[in-house]
């Protein structure tokens, strides 16, 4: 069921690790915030003050091989997929992230061990209804075979994502759900990111993946998978690459009432159509679920949503 009200974490989760990029140690703090504050991250550094920004269109930075946020001043953080991809997933509207370091860690290379560390503690519901930018009209962007589309869909927000690799472990594989929070810890938290063996060397000299490891990706090499355990379930890639597009759309600053599809996408990808859907003004509407009565709550939060003229962000 997708909530009704705002919601926030019950406590403060904290997580430690290496970034799958720069592989340099990372401490974060995931704490409640106030109602309408979004997911705002405060990096603190050793030397000099701590900045602030908000998860929005305009702090997107970089989408190349991660997404990374940043303002005016320079990068901020970087990697922040997965992270955003669990918040969106288990329906929490406000966050403060505190983090020390250039990168959110990897952990194990999936969203299993966020999803556990949030269900520690928990969430709480606050006094205020959710908001949602409801799409109104069909969006796509097209790179050469590959596309992403949002299109209108009244019954919450889908992802059908569709991925195509010539290695024998992947081929073609497509993933297709409403996405809700027992949806996104069943079907998605779990699926680990994923690389090639050939890949590793220039992505290293380019200063990538220098923290990735057997640990944290699944390695595929010319004959297979190198991972001694294998894969979680046949299809854990293209889980994977639905869990990074629930995160880049998360980019957009509120939850999507929408249907998304993809072929071949990536992070640059789903941010463009983010991009594409946001600086078209007629494309969207800022809309606010109505207050509960008798229906069902995943009705009445994407029947009938009435227009709400809150900041946009």
């Amino acid at each position: 069921m997708v909530p009704l009200m705002q919601t926030t974490l019950a406590g403060t989760v904290t997580l430690t690790g290496a970034g799958v990029h720069a592989g340099v140690e990372t401490r974060l703090l995931l704490k409640p915030a106030p109602v309408d504050t979004g997911i705002v991250f405060l990096r603190t550094f050793a030397d000099q003050a701590p900045r602030k920004i908000s998860v929005s269109r305009q702090s997107v930075q970089a989408t190349d091989l991660a997404t990374v946020l940043g303002d005016k001043s320079g990068i901020l953080v970087s990697t922040v997929e997965h992270l955003l991809s669990t918040l969106s997933g288990l329906a929490i509207d406000n966050a403060l992230i505190e983090i020390d370091g250039p990168e959110v860690p990897i952990l194990d290379g999936s969203a299993a061990l966020i999803v556990a560390a949030i269900d520690r503690v928990g969430t709480v519901s606050q006094k205020a209804r959710r908001k949602f930018i409801k799409v109104l009209k069909p969006v796509r962007v097209e790179n050469g075979a590959a596309f992403g589309e949002l299109r209108p869909y009244d019954a919450g927000f889908r992802v059908e994502v569709e991925i195509e690799f010539d290695h024998v472990e992947i081929g073609r594989q497509r993933f297709a759900a409403n996405l809700t929070p027992a949806v996104f810890r069943r079907e998605l938290a779990h699926a680990r990111t994923f690389g090639f063996l050939k890949d590793v060397e220039r992505l290293r000299g380019a200063g990538f993946a220098r923290g990735a490891s057997l640990e944290n990706t699944v390695c595929l090499g010319p004959e297979g998978i190198l991972n001694p355990e294998g894969l979680r379930c046949p299809d854990e890639f293209v889980r994977h690459k639905a869990l990074d597009a629930v995160g880049d759309l998360a980019l957009a600053g509120l939850p999507l009432q929408a249907r998304y599809a993809s072929f071949r996408g990536g992070h640059k990808l789903n941010f463009q159509v983010v991009d594409a859907l946001l600086a078209d003004r007629s494309a969207y509407a800022i809309v606010e679920a109505p207050e509960a009565r008798r229906r069902d709550a995943a009705e009445l939060v994407f029947g009938q949503p009435m227009p709400a003229f809150a900041p946009e962000r």
